[in-house]
């Protein structure tokens, strides 16, 4: 599709394009500054940057959340210029560094609760620094500009740049920057400070497979060392191929501990599997499958023991599902996933009590799906669950989505006998009439208005 409307415009010509393009720029600022970026020489475009550039810092004009978006577009188009204009990769490394030494103007005054700004810093202008970094020769200059721009980074942008030094230096200079570092925070008096500079040096750390320097640093950084700290070293001594380190560091860890414990687990099945301890790693599987049941999980499962063992498994935990008196939504999918369904009807109507509609997500997807298996008992007591957690919040915003759970039960109802000791669905109609009778706004658009 996409090629075919080039060809197409191709085949317009020159001349039309450039009259239809004019006319766009007329009408869209952003049209415009394309044409001029696109018009003007190199040298051109760079004091185009370096215009906008000024203009941001000297700008007082406050965004707020419903334009940061907007204001982010801004800040790219800014840095298309620089990318259009400079050939020399330091003079373009310069730049991009005194385009992060506006983070005090740009989030001084921009409510980035959304992110997009931070965005612009943390991956565009970052990949276009490592894009001419890359291609400098000088890469102790590179450093240089790196660790100026990083001594202070009070908006958390700057080390975007010591993050990706492992993707444009060499190991050699990493080094020596790390050591640049040490001696800042062996002088920095302030404790914010220190570890501002040990977070730097743990980045790098990470970067060039150091290990040991990693959990030095943390240490050094932290004194006494949480769970957190435990897996971060792990995952770096697993990442630098030192599995029985890595392995050791994960059983300082309690084992009823449950902070991050599925980065601990995941971390445990790589050990596992490079250690070939079969035996450990089907425990786990086990274990990891008997928490969250999912096909996803009982597939990594029997890549272990076999599939030869599937049936077994899944009768002895349909079972295992079928006897726990807990509703667990993921249980019911898991289920409905094997073709289990009428062991998933089973299970909802016996625990029917337990739905709660603010989960709604989950909620609706069962209700689709027992619905589609034609088992509409258990579907219109999924919607029931989810249109009196709405009235009951009188959540009008949502009164659209109880109307049409509400319109779907009255469907269902038609195709129901057997009510299974549940309100029929003209005393639930009463029920819920009688509760939320006074809420109009819901009723009028349903069309039926309870006396």
């Amino acid at each position: 599709m996409g090629d075919n409307r080039k060809q197409k415009l191709l085949n317009l010509g020159s001349e039309v394009l450039a009259e239809a393009l004019l006319k766009f720029a007329a009408q869209s600022d952003i049209a415009d500054d394309l044409v001029e970026r696109l018009v003007v020489s190199p040298k051109e475009n760079i004091q185009r940057f370096k215009k906008k550039l000024s203009s941001l810092k000297r700008s007082k004009r406050f965004i707020d959340w419903r334009e940061s978006s907007g204001f982010a577009h801004e800040l790219e188009i800014l840095l298309h210029d620089l990318k259009a204009g400079i050939t020399d990769p330091i003079t373009g490394v310069e730049l991009i560094a005194a385009f992060y030494k506006t983070d005090d103007s740009v989030f001084g005054r921009c409510d980035d609760s959304s992110g997009y700004v931070g965005d612009v810093f943390r991956y565009d202008a970052k990949e276009l620094f490592v894009e001419y970094a890359s291609r400098c020769s000088d890469k102790k200059k590179i450093a240089e500009i790196i660790l100026k721009l990083n001594r202070i980074d009070d908006y958390g942008v700057r080390d975007a740049l010591i993050n990706c030094a492992g993707e444009c230096l060499p190991e050699s200079v990493i080094r020596t920057m790390i050591s640049k570092l040490q001696e800042l925070a062996d002088q920095d008096k302030d404790e914010y400070g220190k570890r501002h500079h040990l977070r730097l040096i743990e980045s790098m750390a990470r970067q060039i497979k150091d290990a040991n320097l990693f959990e030095k640093t943390r240490i050094a950084s932290w004194g006494k060392l949480s769970t957190a700290a435990f897996i971060d070293i792990a995952r770096v001594y697993l990442e630098s191929g030192e599995v029985e380190t890595a392995y050791s560091w994960l059983k300082k860890i309690p084992k009823d501990e449950t902070f991050q414990v599925n980065d601990r687990d995941q971390m445990l099945l790589e050990i596992y599997r490079k250690q070939g301890d079969a035996k450990k790693l089907t425990e786990l599987l086990y274990q990891k499958f008997k928490l969250q049941h999912s096909t996803e999980t009982l597939q990594e499962l029997l890549e272990v023991v076999g599939n030869d063992k599937r049936g077994e498994i899944i009768s002895d935990e349909v079972a295992f599902i079928l006897e726990s008196s807990v509703l667990r939504e993921s249980d019911a999918e898991f289920l409905i996933s094997l073709g289990k369904i009428s062991e998933a009807e089973e299970y909802l109507l016996k625990r029917a009590d337990q739905l709660n509609g603010n989960y709604y997500g989950r909620l609706i997807t069962l209700a689709e799906a027992m619905a589609a298996e034609n088992c509409n008992l258990a579907a219109s007591l999924i919607y029931r669950s989810l249109l009196v957690s709405i009235l009951e919040r009188g959540y009008t915003k949502a009164y659209p989505h109880g109307i049409s759970y509400l319109k779907k039960l009255d469907k269902l109802a038609v195709s129901i006998t057997h009510w299974k000791g549940f309100n029929n669905h003209e005393a639930f109609k009463d029920q819920i009439a009688h509760a939320h009778g006074r809420k109009r706004s819901f009723w009028s658009k349903y069309e039926v208005i309870p006396e």
